[in-house]
């Protein structure tokens, strides 16, 4: 187990590219001072990991492995770690290259966006943490307009809301959010309502408040923010706010990629790649309406994904590809960022998370 005080993140990686020397997930101490990464070992025989999740109580991380064929089978898989970071477990994913996974609140079901496919799954989680195969599967139909990435459904995201009542699907093929009801007596998906998006907007994350009064969708296809009053209740998002994530003066191709609000709460976090920039934005405490803040160049090239440490005075970001992870210490009278000057160079990195 972890020493006592002692910050490990694991870092994901693309291994299957031929450009890719990654060998699969790494993981690195962090000083709590600093904010400088140390290497500690890695953990082979994981392909893909683009996305990992904890489980609510017990010592485990569960890991998507996004690929077409996962353990001999089409389609891809979810692996199963010990918090001493060791494989006890894999399961298929019950679609081709799934890309996120969350766990809801009672730990006994996993939620599965499989990206290719176009499908969401239900995996029932037994006492020990193990994955049992997928209770339900649902298939998503339909397109929306943009030629290349919306010809088909693409779910890229899948989590409980904060009642723990309903799945929020975010389909960036299809312009939608899916409310799914969850039954957790039979492990299964009903569907509840659709939130349409403006055409091109290509969803691709969704975070809430720890309220779970807002919720904020970050859009890859248009670089912008949207804002949404929550009701556990009934389900329903009600459209505040949209803001760009880019300056006004930028004109190149770029493809948001992740959000997160810092532990205070107080601001929200944004990763451009194309821009490779970090955006921070104010968050109004009472209407959760958002304010630009300032912006930061990255750190490298394709920022995919950023997690802040549990002590909320740092961010990590992690370069699909200039194969870099670095480090930035956050003010917290400001929510400004700061780079450390630590970097640590991993290939292809996809996905970090703060074990």
């Amino acid at each position: 187990m972890n020493p006592k005080g002692e910050i490990q993140i694991l870092i994901g990686t693309y291994t299957e590219p031929e450009e890719s020397d990654s060998e699969g997930v790494y993981v690195y101490r962090m000083d709590n001072s600093s904010g400088k990464l140390s290497y500690k070992k890695i953990v082979k025989g994981m392909p893909n990991v683009s996305f990992m999740a904890k489980h609510p109580w017990l010592e485990l991380i569960y890991a998507v492995n996004e690929t077409e064929e996962f353990e001999g089978e089409p389609g891809g898989g979810v692996s199963m770690l010990s918090r001493d970071y060791d494989v006890l477990h894999k399961q298929s994913s019950a679609g081709e290259h799934p890309c996120y996974i969350s766990i809801e609140q009672t730990g006994r079901f996993a939620l599965v966006a499989n990206y290719t496919s176009g499908r969401v799954a239900m995996l029932s989680i037994g006492a020990d943490g193990q994955l049992l195969p997928a209770s339900d599967v649902v298939q998503h139909v339909g397109s929306s307009v943009h030629p290349e990435r919306q010809t088909s459904p693409h779910p890229h995201c899948i989590i409980p809301d904060p009642a723990n009542r309903f799945a929020i699907a975010v389909d960036l093929g299809l312009d939608k959010l899916l409310v799914y009801r969850m039954d957790l007596k039979s492990g299964k998906l009903q569907i509840y309502n659709e939130v349409n998006l403006d055409a091109c907007s290509g969803p691709r994350h969704l975070i809430f408040n720890s309220s779970g009064q807002h919720a904020y969708l970050l859009n890859e296809l248009n670089s912008t923010l949207t804002v949404y009053r929550y009701d556990s209740d009934t389900g329903t998002f009600t459209e505040l706010q949209i803001v760009s994530t880019l300056p006004e003066d930028f004109s190149g191709e770029n493809y948001c990629s992740d959000l997160h609000l810092s532990s205070d709460e107080k601001y929200l976090y944004v990763s451009n790649r194309g821009h490779d920039s970090l955006v921070c934005f104010k968050v109004d405490a009472n209407s959760g309406r958002l304010t630009y803040q300032s912006q930061i160049a990255s750190g490298g090239q394709y920022p995919r994904i950023f997690a802040i440490d549990p002590s909320g005075r740092f961010l990590v970001a992690v370069h699909q590809k200039s194969n870099n992870v670095a480090v930035f210490r956050i003010d917290p009278l400001t929510g400004r960022l700061i780079h450390t000057g630590h970097e640590v160079a991993v290939s292809m990195p996809v996905h970090a998370l703060f074990a």
